[in-house]
């Protein structure tokens, strides 16, 4: 029956690319056909709000969605479209979800869709509040530990992979000797952008398969702000190259009190996407570190503002958008802990989160799947949500005392890799705003999910 199982497997995976390569030939009438087949592979119906949104907004020509569809054909090279295209929807999403419901059976932990990795702590900016700069360059994986990595990975169902840091792009070889190797997988990586040249997007170009996220904090002088006089302008550069080789890039940026009504305005995000965006990752700031700087740390009226901004423009702008805090709902809380990723850093430690900097095992002596069955990532899958309103998914900056009960439970060690930091005093940092938080996020909740008559989220 398990050879059965796989033949029908196999052959519909291969219908699957076949729907795909014809895509080009008119997206308009097979892009529908392709959302069928993965209505059809979706036998736990994951992804069946996904897909009935996609139908009805393809549905309308004039859609921001359709021309954001229509993008991905007029403005991105043919191969690297198709190459994408077949890693992400068959070997990602599809193939993946079953692979991961049979090994969260066998082995009762989570088994997460995507893991971030660390290939270095070398950055070449010192961004204010950012752990990563008190790093330095002393800590990197070797190219044979992070392909071991992957290795692991994707005999896990992982097709997935991002690249984190430091400045990831300090180590662009390997990342492009990786992105070879791992063909049928999809990279991206938080990069500052600035390393950025015209042999890099040339050689992204060859393998096809990696998408770059670029940290931008609003215009000039709020990137600048924190991250140095000129690295907008350096930013803005690596974009408009990347955009005549016809790659694929987005930007992720991080909001706080000095930049989210910027982040929030619709000149910022329509400046984004004239610039060639495909998507965007929103984070909001959290304080971790010695150096941490605590009155960055976004108002809850200011986290509300972003709240309703990326809701309306998610109606209106051709872009793909993600805000990793105020998204709880859709994704029912917090993704972290291997419910969706994991964070590995640049000494090895196993994260839950690229946040959360504590951890019970190491990558160079236990596998990925005995990480994830390590008593700090068992505590994440035992307590996950950590809120019954999923606007307040964060076990940190949400939910502190959660963070703290997981931590002293499991017996997991501080991975700050210059000052381990005590979680009872990383937790008392976000108490304050973390109940200024709940006040607007449960009215928020109450507004939007009253008149259906539905109740907080059960935690169980």
């Amino acid at each position: 029956m398990i050879v059965l199982g796989k033949t029908k497997e196999m052959i519909e995976a291969y219908g699957l690319r076949k729907a795909i390569a014809y895509l080009d030939s008119s997206p308009d009438e097979n892009i529908p056909k392709v959302i069928d087949w993965i209505e059809k592979f979706d036998i736990s119906h994951e992804y069946a709000t996904p897909c009935r949104l996609a139908k009805e907004a393809l549905s309308d020509p004039c859609s921001n969605w359709n021309i954001l569809m229509k993008s991905l054909y007029t403005d991105i090279d043919d191969g690297v479209r198709k190459t994408i295209f077949e890693n992400f929807i068959v070997n990602s999403l599809i193939l993946r979800y079953r692979k991961k419901k049979e090994l969260e059976n066998k082995y009762n932990c989570n088994i997460p869709w995507t893991l971030l990795l660390d290939p270095t702590s070398a950055c070449n900016l010192h961004c204010t509040g950012c752990w990563a700069a008190e790093y330095g360059d002393k800590l990197s994986m070797s190219y044979d530990q992070l392909d071991d990595i992957i290795r692991q990975a994707k005999e896990l169902g992982m097709h997935m992979f991002i690249f984190t840091g430091g400045e990831p792009l300090v180590r662009k070889k390997d990342i492009i000797r990786l992105c070879e190797k791992h063909s049928d997988a999809v990279f991206s990586a938080f990069t500052n952008g600035t390393l950025i040249d015209e042999d890099f997007a040339d050689e992204m170009l060859r393998v096809k398969n990696f998408i770059p996220a670029i940290s931008v904090e609003g215009f000039e002088e709020e990137t600048d702000l924190r991250r140095g006089k000129g690295t907008y302008q350096a930013v803005i550069k690596a974009m408009d190259l990347l955009k005549s080789k016809r790659l694929p890039f987005g930007f992720s940026t991080c909001y706080h009190r000095k930049n989210a009504e910027v982040i929030g305005s619709e000149a910022y995000i329509d400046e984004m996407i004239a610039r060639g965006c495909k998507f965007a990752w929103l984070f909001t700031y959290i304080p971790v570190g010695k150096d941490a700087a605590e009155d960055l740390i976004a108002t809850a009226e200011q986290r509300e503002f972003l709240y309703h901004q990326i809701r309306k423009f998610r109606k209106s702008k051709p872009l793909f958008t993600m805000d990793f805090w105020n998204d709880g709902e859709y994704v029912k809380g917090c993704i972290a802990g291997g419910r969706c990723y994991l964070h590995i850093n640049a000494a090895g430690d196993i994260e839950p989160c690229a946040f959360i900097h504590y951890a019970n095992s190491n990558i160079k002596k236990q596998s990925l799947l005995e990480a994830l069955q390590s008593p700090l990532f068992m505590q994440y899958r035992k307590n996950q949500p950590f809120s019954d309103n999923y606007l307040r998914p964060c076990p940190l900056l949400d939910n502190p005392e959660k963070l703290a009960s997981m931590v002293h439970t499991s017996g997991a060690y501080s991975t700050d890799l210059q000052h381990p930091e005590d979680v009872d005093e990383l937790c008392g940092r976000c108490r304050e705003v973390a109940a200024a938080w709940k006040t607007r996020a449960d009215d928020l909740w109450y507004e939007n999910h009253a008149a259906n008559d539905e109740p907080l989220a059960s935690n169980q």
